[in-house]
């Protein structure tokens, strides 16, 4: 027997996944600053088994511009150094030993451009991947109700929940709230409103944007 909760709470846990997942991509968009989470879910092939590049070294930011990895196994050096070059970072990084630093490139037009468009994309497929966790779940309250599982009214108020824990999750800013990554913009209007990134200098960095900018 189908039970409206259940169906319910799996629709909000697998959107809390689709969230996550958002969060992974945002960690791994270059934006000119050096974060550590940029590489570190940088998949590696270790001796044929693919390996966060987190498990394979310590992984920091010296500078502001300056990644560092203290690779574990000299072994993993090449592997890891492939890694960075195959993927689409745009890094080039520099080998002392067991050491590898990659200077992250201050932002170009051309850049921010793809950035612009890359964010946009990686948005819309995070509210693509809520909504058809909704469908999905949308049917099976459907199906309890044709099954006489449900009745009518558990039927109505369910799928009224539902869009309430649809709304949640699809509005952008809620997305990155609820997977505890911040907003940063790179310049404010003097509305307070993010500037778009090709409007503001080449020097511009990030800045967090928050209740103090709205």
């Amino acid at each position: 027997m189908a039970d409206p909760d259940e169906i319910l709470l799996n629709a909000d846990d697998k959107m809390d996944s689709a969230i996550q997942a958002f969060r992974r991509e945002l960690n791994g968009v270059r934006t000119g600053r050096a974060h550590p989470s940029l590489i570190e879910s940088l998949p590696v092939d270790y001796y044929g088994a693919i390996t966060p590049l987190k498990q394979l070294g310590s992984i920091n930011a010296p500078e502001a511009r300056m990644l560092q990895i203290q690779v574990w196994d000299r072994g993993a050096v090449s592997a890891i150094q492939k890694a960075i070059q195959a993927s689409d970072l745009g890094l080039n990084p520099a080998i002392d030993g067991q050491t590898m630093r990659l200077p992250i490139p201050a932002l170009t037009e051309q850049r921010r451009k793809e950035l612009v468009k890359m964010l946009n994309n990686k948005t819309e497929d995070a509210r693509v991947a809520v909504r058809n966790v909704r469908r999905h779940s949308h049917d099976e309250l459907r199906k309890a109700e044709k099954d006489g599982d449900v009745s009518q009214d558990e039927l109505k108020r369910s799928e009224e929940e539902l869009q309430k824990i649809t709304d949640r999750h699809v509005a952008v800013y809620d997305l990155l709230q609820d997977a505890g990554v911040p907003m940063f913009i790179l310049e404010p209007t003097l509305d307070g409103h993010p500037r778009h990134p090709l409007y503001v200098p080449n020097k511009a960095t990030l800045q967090l944007y928050g209740v103090s900018n709205a």
